[in-house]
């Protein structure tokens, strides 16, 4: 019986976890936007990337971290993830990879959202 307790609070907590993951909507001073729940910073859409495919490794990537999901995440419409090329699982909305961007410093900020042309904040 002191198993089973353990294996439910086990899966109890798991189950926590990959909720907490998953993308949010925030407000912001220009509009709403799909946040990272974990840190409440904004999310982009990359204009390189294609439906279900990320292109943004390497340098691109330490500017614009992916924002990653667990194996045992669990995405429910408009989300999804997509695999990366080392075999990650990144969060997609739409089929468009989401990303940070270093450029934000706290929740709410939208740095990001127009650098290049190619980068859009993420919105619902």
């Amino acid at each position: 019986m002191k198993r089973l307790t353990i294996a439910l609070c086990a899966i109890a907590t798991t189950t926590t976890v990959a909720f907490a993951a998953s993308p949010i909507k925030v407000a912001t001073d220009s509009g709403e936007v799909i946040a990272g729940s974990n840190t409440y910073k904004t999310l982009y859409t990359y204009a390189n990337d294609s439906e279900g495919v990320s292109n943004c490794y390497d340098e691109c990537a330490e500017k614009w971290p992916p924002h990653l999901a667990e194996y045992w995440d669990s995405p429910r419409a408009p989300f999804s993830t997509v695999e990366r090329a080392d075999g990650t699982k990144q969060w997609a909305k739409d089929g468009m990879p989401l990303y940070f961007s270093t450029l934000d410093e706290a929740k709410g900020d939208t740095k990001g959202d127009g650098v290049d042309g190619l980068w859009s904040a993420a919105r619902p």
